[in-house]
C-alpha cells in the first residue's frame, strides 16, 4: 500500500506504489491469509473426535462446564428453572453426505476462527505502508486488541449463548406429540453463527477507536447517541440468542461494556490529538 508522502512529495517507503503493484501485495496477503486457514482447517479435519465429542456436542451435555454452573445456581437460589441441559436431546443426520459434509464445513470455519490472529495480523502488514511513523509501532497492539477481543467473543458466545440457545430450542415443544428430532446440519449451524457472531460483535471498540481516528465520529458523537447504541445492542443480542428476556439481558449487559469501552478508546484518541495540536502550534 502507498505509503504517507514525506515533505519532498515522495513516499514514506520511497516510492510510490501503481495500482497494480497495490493489487499484486493484496494478492499475496490473501494467499497467505488463505494458506493459514487451509493449515488450521486441516487440523481441526484431522481431530475429527476431539472437535466433535469435545467442543461441538459438549454445550448440549450436562456435565458442560455453563450448564453445571447453571444447575448449581438453581439449586443455591432454590429455582429449578435456572437449570439448563439437563436432558440431552438426540441429534440425527438425514442426507447421505451430511456427516462428511458438516464435518468438510467445520473444518474450515475452525481454521478461519484460529487464523484470525494472523488474517489481522497481514490486514495490518497491508495498511501499514500507509501509516506514519509514529502510528506503525502501534501494529502489533492493534494485532494483539483486535484477536483477543474477538477471541473474548468467541469464548461468551461458546460458553454462554450457545448452551443456552441449545436448552431453550431444544427443549421447546408446541405440543408433547412433537418430539425434538433436530437434524446435525441445523444444529452446527447455529453454533457457528452464535460464536463467529458473538467475536464479530466483541471488534465494537475497534470499530469505534478508528471511527474516532479517522475523524469520523468521537466521544461527543457516541456520548448523543448512546440510548441508539443500546437499542441496537439489544437487537443484536435478540438474534444471537434465544427469545427470552433472561437470555437477552445477559447478552446486552457485556455488549453495553464494550460500548463504554469503546467511547473511553475515543477520548484517549481526542486527547492525543489535541495534544498533538498543542505541540504543533
Amino acid at each position: 500500500m502507498a505509503g504517507k508522502k514525506n515533505a519532498d512529495g515522495s513516499s514514506s517507503k520511497g516510492t510510490e506504489m501503481s495500482f497494480l503493484q497495490h493489487l499484486e501485495e493484496l494478492r499475496w496477503h490473501l494467499v497467505r491469509a488463505s494458506a493459514a486457514i487451509v493449515v488450521f482447517g486441516v487440523i481441526v479435519f484431522l481431530n475429527k473426535q476431539f472437535i466433535f465429542d469435545y467442543v461441538i456436542l459438549a454445550p448440549k451435555n450436562p456435565n458442560f462446564i455453563t450448564n453445571r454452573f447453571f444447575g448449581w445456581l438453581a439449586v443455591q437460589l432454590n429455582s429449578p428453572d435456572l437449570a439448563i441441559n439437563t436432558k440431552p436431546f438426540q441429534l440425527i443426520n438425514i442426507d447421505l453426505a451430511g456427516q462428511f459434509t458438516m464435518h468438510l464445513n467445520l473444518a474450515i470455519i475452525g481454521g478461519i476462527i484460529i487464523s484470525i490472529p494472523y488474517i489481522l495480523w497481514e490486514f495490518w502488514r497491508f495498511v501499514r505502508p500507509a501509516l506514519y511513523e509514529n502510528e506503525r509501532k502501534h501494529v502489533t497492539s492493534a494485532v494483539v486488541y483486535s484477536s483477543f477481543l474477538f477471541l473474548l467473543g468467541v469464548c461468551f458466545g461458546y460458553f454462554l449463548i450457545v448452551p443456552l440457545t441449545t436448552h431453550f430450542f431444544g427443549s421447546y415443544q408446541v405440543s408433547e406429540e412433537v418430539l425434538n428430532q433436530i437434524n446435525l446440519t441445523s444444529y452446527v449451524s447455529s453454533i457457528t453463527t452464535i460464536v463467529l457472531g458473538s467475536g464479530i460483535v466483541f471488534e465494537l471498540p475497534i470499530v469505534m477507536f478508528f471511527l474516532a481516528k479517522v475523524g469520523l465520529a468521537g466521544t461527543s458523537f457516541f456520548k448523543k447517541y448512546r440510548k441508539h447504541a443500546f437499542i441496537i445492542l439489544l437487537c443484536l443480542a435478540a438474534i444471537i440468542t434465544p427469545p427470552d428476556a433472561f437470555s437477552m439481558l445477559l447478552v446486552t449487559g457485556p455488549l453495553a461494556l464494550l460500548y463504554e469501552l469503546g467511547i473511553l478508546m475515543a477520548r484517549l484518541v481526542e486527547k492525543k490529538r489535541k495534544g498533538v495540536d498543542l505541540l504543533e502550534a
